[in-house]
């Protein structure tokens, strides 16, 4: 049986997750962004502040 962690705690580990994976390249963000999603099970409102985390961040990055 696994251990049940806080949905707060599954988003931290989502976010670092996808931040390793983005590092790596290869896929694109919205394939890891949905594989994130279905690997912590995060409810739709964590998938979507994970959309726009990582949104906000690459438009930061673009416009730098």
């Amino acid at each position: 049986m696994g251990t049940v962690m806080p949905q707060s705690e599954l988003v931290r580990k989502a976010v670092a997750w996808v931040s390793e994976r983005r590092s790596c390249g290869g896929a694109k963000l919205e394939q890891i962004l949905d594989e994130a999603g279905m690997r912590f099970n995060l409810s739709p409102n964590d998938a979507e502040f994970l959309r726009k985390f990582f949104s906000t961040a690459q438009e930061g990055q673009q416009g730098s």
